[in-house]
């Protein structure tokens, strides 16, 4: 599978000098990237970063066309799926395009259950409460379009960000405060940078990979994939226009990035994460020795890690070839889970009492803390465990601004999705299990809701 997601494993040897070569390699990408994922700036009297830019631009120029996308490419997922599990062909062996579509039963049946919701949403045929416009229509019409628009350009673009040193550079600087606050190894720094600032997706890939390599042991790596793997930027401004609070970005993200610390110091040193195992991955054992600066200063120690990095970049063909491997994830492994698991949760959500019954205790919580429509409120505090995208999808028709800021933050710092992150975790060799992550989501929800509130009620008033 071709990866852009290796850590800091190679690095410049210390005191090496840094040659102009591979500084401005490091310098050029880096910037880009930057500018495209982490620098907001007000376009329309909204905010915006580039990639949302050039998303929203190419999903105005596709228009009423990308749910039809949508359903052939949830199809074709399905189709070529199907075709390879039953074929076997050769180029699907030992490849990236096998790992892709060579999947366990359970994932071939969630792409199967994408494209009939998707078929009989955009045909309209079948049961009521699938095709409703407030379940398979949201789920198709509405949030499919905007995922298929901002995956795009962001996994086209996120090898400037994390492909040449800028992650080692970040990572370096922070590895000492990680240890301190966290508890965990310095280099999981970077693997909290490339959640923040590209996914969480690639965070948890990350993770997986540095567990697999001996550089975490069990209870490091439970702890950094459930508590640094925060949907990045780009998500959260989504969230915020989809929810009609795009005003709101810098108090918004300044909330969901305290209450997400707080959240991560706290939660690894409480069950179940505390009671897992310090062994590493059996194959390969310990390989853990974190480097040290030696006599050079910190940010000359980062720049020549960073450096290092982008020396052993890919090129560009390799990067295409990443490009595209990461296109095709998002679109034939991605978009199925989320259309399948969203659209049942919407189902669940609006033609069931199961949301609500579960929902009941939080009630007299959100009214004791202060929060207009409370019991609508309620359910989008907990339905964020199917899909990170469905507390904003049931909040947005609340009227109040307070409350529908509140879930928008809650539903950001909660992490455990189960259509992305939690179905990452239960696929890779990371010991989680269905109900630990339960567990974990209930105990993040516990502790960033009251901090979400008070600061909401501090900023949005």
């Amino acid at each position: 599978m071709p990866s852009s997601l290796d850590s800091s494993d190679d690095i410049a040897n210390e005191g090496a000098p840094l040659s102009r070569h591979g500084l401005i390699k490091f310098l050029v990408p880096s910037i880009i990237g930057v500018l495209l994922f982490l620098v907001p700036f007000s376009f329309d009297d909204t905010i915006n970063i580039g990639m949302g830019l050039a998303a929203d631009s190419l999903q105005t120029l596709l228009g009423d066309a990308l749910p039809a996308i949508a359903t052939a490419v949830l199809c074709l997922s399905l189709v070529i799926t199907a075709y390879v599990k039953v074929t076997k062909p050769h180029w699907a062996q030992d490849s990236a395009l096998g790992e892709l579509f060579d999947v366990a039963p359970v994932w071939v049946t969630m792409r199967g259950l994408g494209a009939i919701f998707a078929l009989m949403t955009y045909f309209q045929f079948g049961p009521e409460f699938a095709i409703a416009s407030y379940t398979g229509g949201v789920m198709l019409n509405d949030l499919a379009p905007v995922l298929l628009t901002f995956f795009f350009f962001a996994a086209i673009l996120l090898p400037f960000l994390v492909d040449f040193g800028f992650m080692e550079f970040i990572g370096s600087l922070l590895r000492t405060p990680f240890r301190w606050i966290f508890g965990l190894p310095g280099r999981s720094a970077i693997d909290a940078t490339a959640s923040w600032m590209g996914s969480g997706t690639v965070g948890v890939l990350i993770t997986t990979q540095q567990y697999e390599k001996g550089f975490y042991n069990c209870r490091e790596a439970a702890s950094i994939a459930t508590n640094f793997s925060i949907v990045s930027i780009a998500f959260a401004i989504l969230v915020t226009s989809f929810i009609g609070i795009n005003h709101l970005f810098v108090p918004f993200y300044l909330t969901v990035v305290v209450a997400g610390l707080v959240a991560a110091v706290i939660v690894p040193r409480l069950p179940p994460l505390s009671l897992k195992s310090n062994s590493y991955y059996p194959p390969v054992g310990c390989q853990l020795q974190e480097e040290r600066t030696g006599k050079q200063g910190l940010l000359r120690y980062s720049l020549g890690m960073a450096v290092a990095r982008a020396e052993k970049a890919p090129g560009p063909r390799q990067l295409v070839r990443i490009a595209l491997y990461n296109v095709a994830d998002i679109f034939f492994g991605l978009l199925p889970l989320v259309i399948a698991i969203g659209t049942v949760a919407l189902i669940l959500a609006e033609f069931t009492p199961i949301f609500t019954w579960l929902s009941m205790p939080m009630v007299p919580v959100l009214e004791w803390m202060g929060l207009p429509e409370a019991e609508a409120a309620a359910p989008a505090t907990l339905v964020g465990f199917a899909d990170m995208f469905l507390p904003a999808v049931l909040a947005s028709n609340i009227e109040s601004e307070l409350t529908r800021f509140v879930i928008a933050c809650l539903s950001l710092t909660q992490l455990v999705y189960m259509s992305e992150i939690g179905a990452l975790l239960l696929k890779s060799k990371i010991p989680l299990k269905l109900w630990e992550l339960v567990v974990i989501f209930l105990i993040r929800t516990a502790i960033t809701l009251p901090i979400i509130v008070v600061m909401a009620h501090w900023l949005v008033g």
